[in-house]
């Protein structure tokens, strides 16, 4: 049996012959493992590799398998792989609920079953009757549900982090931080988070992983 989670084999990224990273780890369902270090370190780098979009400028070696498969060489929308990014990245100019059903896997069909995952979307992130808002009414908070639900909701076989929580304020942090992580936990996703926030890292509570 392949082990379940996320497996980064033997990945080492390189930019004009310095390398950047280098690791090896597996990541089990439910479970956050966090890579930090500074600025340019290499951390977003990373996840590029994982999810597909790596620039050609970096020389790149390695497996990720996610589940027992070896995802290396698959395009992005193949992958199966979601990640949050600092921004919420919601677009402007649709509804909150619109914004939903962009995320809605394509074997969701009808409108009524549609509405009806979108509905209780929201409900599970404290935002019930919220879906026919403008996103910009919402606050970075709640904006940062409706990314995370968003992406919850296109079916990811796993979560990459990339400093999601560095635009909050302090309070909206631990609330957000705690919402991700229950998340991922109740949807079974190894989590991949790239910080500098020693305070991300204690949230996880996983294993830290530090580029230098």
């Amino acid at each position: 049996m392949p082990d379940p989670g996320l497996t980064l084999d033997g990945v080492v990224i390189r930019r004009e012959g310095r390398t950047l990273v280098n690791i090896s780890d597996h990541v089990a369902p439910g479970e956050v493992l966090t890579v930090m270090g500074p600025s340019g370190s290499g951390k977003s780098t990373l996840l590029s590799y994982i999810i597909g979009t790596l620039d050609a400028g970096f020389a790149a070696q390695g497996q990720v398998k996610l589940n027992g498969t070896d995802i290396t060489d698959l395009a992005p929308e193949a992958r199966h792989v979601g990640i949050l990014f600092q921004d919420d990245l919601l677009f402007p100019h649709l509804s909150v609920g619109e914004n939903l059903a962009f995320g809605l896997r394509a074997s969701i069909k009808g409108r009524a079953e549609r509405k009806r995952k979108i509905d209780a979307a929201l409900e599970d992130i404290g935002l019930a009757g919220f879906a026919a808002r403008d996103p910009d009414t919402l606050s970075g908070g709640q904006k940062a549900r409706v990314s995370l639900m968003r992406m919850l909701l296109s079916g990811p076989k796993a979560l990459l982090l990339d400093e999601p929580f560095s635009r909050l304020d302090t309070e909206r942090r631990d609330k957000i931080r705690e919402l991700v992580f229950a998340q991922a936990r109740a949807n079974g996703l190894p989590v991949l988070l790239v910080t500098h926030d020693h305070a991300d890292a204690d949230a996880a509570g996983g294993r830290v992983h530090r580029l230098d």
